[in-house]
């Protein structure tokens, strides 16, 4: 499916997403804000996918929300109740925007140079991993323009970066570069320039899609279990995932490879239904 405003490029297993708007710093139009979901339920869907980049083209990852499409958020012609249901509308269209990231499957990693504003931050923040170049400037703009900000950022960052840098920079707003980022945890790595932050970021999606892609997903969702449970509750979600996923093809594969003393070739192989062939326990 083609889009305005996005592409996507397969590499291998390793889809990237490209913010395509490099003209206007990858504002983000309605469009953007619309297709997103869309590209990324065609790729959760996708089995030769097996993880994937968010990047952006030209100078900057995203400077945000088109300004254009911001004012038009203010309608017209309205009661003041309409209104406000409708703004309620919008707004949560764009949450699900940058949900529909930390919703999918596959590990998702940002790849950000350049700015990083605003609603970069709610997208970025909504992925797994995040690399930067050493030129990364991130803001949680919103404040700048007397907005809370509302699609994922307040909500996500501080699990990421601690509560008391989530309200250094809500309440600010200030501008930190990639260093920075890094020191607080928001970047997993920081490296030199554009090109040598999407290189990194292509070799760990297709170190990571080397890997069983029934277990990568498992490893998500476990993940995600967990961040809104106790430890207990964690620990019976994983148990019951397993008692579900782990005996499998790719189980089988793995401990024949070591066996043969060669690199595993995974195929995201559930095996053969329970009486039909079936493998059995892999332990004594």
């Amino acid at each position: 499916m083609g889009y305005d405003h996005l592409e996507i490029e397969h590499t291998g297993q390793v889809a990237t997403v490209w913010l395509n708007r490099p003209e206007k710093l990858n504002a983000m139009s309605e469009d953007m804000w619309i297709d997103l979901p869309t590209a990324m339920a065609d790729l959760d869907a996708d089995d030769l996918v097996r993880a994937v980049i968010l990047a952006g083209r030209g100078p900057s990852f995203t400077v945000g929300i088109d300004i254009g499409m911001l004012s038009s958020l203010q309608p017209s012609g309205l009661s003041k109740a309409q209104a406000n249901h409708r703004l309620y509308t919008q707004i949560r269209q764009l949450q699900l925007t940058a949900s529909c990231l930390a919703d999918s499957p596959k590990p998702v990693i940002a790849a950000v140079h350049g700015h990083c504003l605003g609603a970069g931050m709610d997208l970025i923040t909504a992925c797994d991993i995040r690399y930067g170049s050493a030129d990364s400037v991130f803001s949680i703009r919103e404040t700048r323009m007397a907005i809370v900000a509302d699609v994922g950022t307040l909500q996500r960052l501080p699990a990421i970066v601690g509560s008391g840098h989530t309200a250094e920079l809500a309440f600010t707003g200030s501008d930190i570069d990639g260093t920075r980022a890094a020191e607080i945890g928001l970047l997993n790595r920081v490296l030199p320039d554009a090109a040598t932050t999407q290189a990194a970021a292509l070799e760990l999606a297709s170190e990571i899609a080397s890997n069983s892609p029934l277990v990568v997903r498992g490893i998500k969702a476990v993940l995600a279990a967990g961040s809104n449970r106790s430890t207990a509750d964690a620990l019976e979600f994983v148990a019951r995932w397993n008692a579900a996923h782990l005996i499998s093809g790719d189980l089988m594969e793995a401990l024949a490879a070591f066996v043969e003393k060669r690199p595993p070739d995974f195929k995201g192989d559930y095996g053969p239904a329970t009486g039909e062939g079936d493998p059995g326990s892999p332990f004594p």
